[in-house]
């Protein structure tokens, strides 16, 4: 393997780079996405039974919005709960939108890495073709077989580097779709608290 990566030449290096980050973005939005973190379940009727018991001061709802990102988007819409529905949904929405933000951690750069990660590898087989050429120019053809094998270890660095990149899009794709989910997720359990704060519906 090692003589393998030493015959990809320098360009391996940033290769090798990009795929160890993406390995640790991917392990760390496994973690920080999992569900049980942003949507706890039973929080919403947990909320409510505290404010039907007249119990939602402010040092709950401090508590609340470091719990999770769902707590954080009730506590924001709860913390102005006095001033009406409209007032609470444009509270709710100006947070889900940080809340989101948070979600995305990392996101853009891992569908960076998906980008570049085949580039660097074409750009590393460039350079060995040039190189292989190069040497044609000075010493001949020779033996087909050198020639062969200059080429097979100049596409060295386009298999890495799609190796890196098609796992990286992969996951970024999914882990978009699953901070698109709980966004929808979230805003439904927002709105649910707002209209059984106003008797619109029933807390179930």
């Amino acid at each position: 393997m090692f003589e393998i990566i030493k015959s990809g030449g320098w360009m391996m290096l940033p290769i090798i780079l990009s795929s160890i980050t993406a390995m640790g973005i991917v392990v760390e939005r496994f973690w920080a996405l999992q569900r049980k973190k942003i949507m706890p379940q039973e929080l919403v009727p947990q909320i409510w039974k505290l404010s039907h018991d007249k119990k939602l001061d402010e040092g709950m709802l401090r508590r609340l919005r470091i719990s999770s990102p769902l707590g954080c988007i009730l506590a924001a819409g709860l913390s102005n709960r006095h001033y009406g529905r409209d007032v609470m949904k444009e509270c709710v929405e100006e947070t889900g939108r940080k809340v989101v933000h948070e979600l995305e951690r990392y996101l853009n750069t891992l569908g960076t890495i998906a980008t570049i990660s085949p580039l660097l590898g074409l750009l590393g087989t460039v350079f060995g073709m040039i190189d292989i050429f190069s040497s044609l120019l000075e010493h001949g053809s020779g033996d087909p077989s050198v020639l062969a094998g200059g080429i097979s270890v100049a596409l060295i660095t386009t298999a890495a580097g799609l190796t890196v990149g098609i796992p990286s899009l992969i996951f970024h794709r999914y882990f978009e779709r699953l901070v698109d989910e709980y966004v929808v997720d979230m805003e439904a359990e927002a709105l649910k608290l707002i209209d059984i704060l106003h008797g619109d519906r029933e807390a179930s």
